[in-house]
């Protein structure tokens, strides 16, 4: 199999994992998976979601994924009965290669998001928009795949945080590791990423919001030098927020299918486009296409 198939159909899997891309692809060589010293990688990416609730709500908010490894939460209201609601979240990347085993990783999403509502008190219809955050991270390759399976960490801060009341700076980390390991045309891949959160202060209470888990085993099948097909089982978990030092839901899992397609445009540029839908512990689903340019 051709290096260019690969720098391709593992980077497009792989790569959009990190943290924002947690940010999707692999190759068999480590300058295939990071960026090539001294270079930059762009990505441009937009994420659209669907959720159809009925019930009554806490004003739990909603966890929209805009990358392997990467969560946007959504506000709710309290008291809706039946809330159906559009949501779409555009994220603009950069990626530089500081070595020839670690990058520098950056992002920022804005949200733009449309609910309606059906209740005893009748219909009503809002919308809203605003930058939603942006992270710095890094990337590093820890072992390169032979024998064993190659390794790859990454850590990413948030720099900006709104969850559509307050913003804040500087009050979540998300950390991870990926291993690989590929037997040609295949690349079986699984990643472990844990997001952690400070307390904050939004609309005048102290809010801690909980912890995020995602574990996610994937298969990548190269159908060819252009076009990579995968496959991907998410475990994703999420403790209870807490406001004033009070529990407001429930520990929450859930378990999704991402199925996801990658095509080599030319040498250092590609798109991918991938859908998530639960399958358990949730309802709706997601649709994201990224490209990704190296320049």
């Amino acid at each position: 199999m051709c290096r260019t198939l690969w720098r391709f159909a593992l980077f497009c899997q792989f790569i959009g994992m990190s943290l924002g891309a947690a940010n999707a692809d692999i190759p068999l060589a480590v300058e295939d998976i990071l960026t090539d010293q001294g270079r930059y990688r762009f990505e441009l990416s937009g994420t659209y979601s669907n959720s159809d609730q009925t019930g009554l709500f806490a004003g739990e908010p909603l966890l929209l994924q805009t990358g392997p490894t990467s969560f946007v939460l959504i506000p709710t209201q309290i008291g809706q009965v039946q809330n159906n609601a559009d949501t779409l979240v555009g994220s603009l990347g950069l990626r530089y290669g500081l070595s020839a085993r670690t990058e520098i990783t950056s992002r920022a999403s804005y949200l733009f998001t449309e609910s309606r509502q059906m209740s005893g008190m009748g219909f009503n219809s809002q919308s809203d928009s605003y930058i939603a955050d942006a992270w710095l991270g890094v990337s590093h390759q820890f072992k390169t795949d032979d024998t064993t399976p190659a390794i790859l960490g990454f850590g990413e801060l948030a720099l900006y945080e709104n969850r559509g009341s307050d913003s804040s700076n500087l009050k979540s980390t998300l950390i991870g590791l990926t291993a690989y390991k590929a037997i040609d045309p295949v690349v079986f891949a699984v990643t472990a990423a844990y997001r952690a959160s400070a307390s904050r202060h939004e609309n005048g209470a102290n809010v801690k919001p909980g912890a995020i888990w995602t574990i996610s085993p994937t298969v990548i099948f190269a159908a060819n030098d252009r076009v990579s097909l995968s496959t991907a089982f998410q475990w994703t978990a999420r403790l209870a927020d807490s406001v004033n030092g009070q529990f407001q839901f429930a520990r929450r899992t859930q378990t999704s299918l991402v199925l996801g397609v990658g095509y080599g445009l030319q040498e250092g540029s590609s798109i991918n486009l991938s859908l998530k839908t639960n399958t358990s512990g949730g309802q709706g689903a997601d649709l994201r296409l990224s490209w990704l340019q190296t320049l």
